[in-house]
């Protein structure tokens, strides 16, 4: 049973930083490529950042281009997402989600793209 736990939520004031941990459990993950995503009140859940648990390529929405950045622990099982520079746009439920990467090729940035998700965690950027 894969598990995909987020921590590291809380409120921040716009300029600051945070750092986003998933906890993976439930299978080994070399071949998968983890994802993190956002959901603001009222808004469709979107695409932040993605990266191949094998070889750490990465990916970011235009959104958060050179002020997040996600990487991968892999003796802890453990992906991060840091946050610099925070916006109050950036105020959403962050969450971290899990798919088998087959190819290597491509990169997953569409919510359906994802098999497993975790339960999400509270950011609040304040102005």
């Amino acid at each position: 049973q894969v598990q995909l736990v987020e921590s590291g939520g809380g409120l921040v004031q716009a300029g600051g930083s945070l750092r986003l941990s998933c906890a993976a459990s439930g299978r080994t993950f070399s071949n998968y490529a983890m994802g993190w995503f956002r959901q603001a009140p009222g808004k469709e859940r979107e695409f932040v950042a993605t990266i191949r648990w094998t070889g750490g390529n990465t990916y970011y929405a235009d959104s958060v281009k050179g002020r997040f950045t996600v990487s991968r622990n892999y003796a802890k099982n453990t992906v991060y997402l840091q946050m610099n520079s925070l916006k109050p746009e950036d105020t959403a439920v962050y969450y971290c989600a899990a798919v088998r990467d087959y190819t290597g090729q491509y990169y997953y940035t569409a919510r359906h793209d994802y098999e497993y998700w975790g339960q999400g965690t509270q950011v609040t950027v304040s102005s």
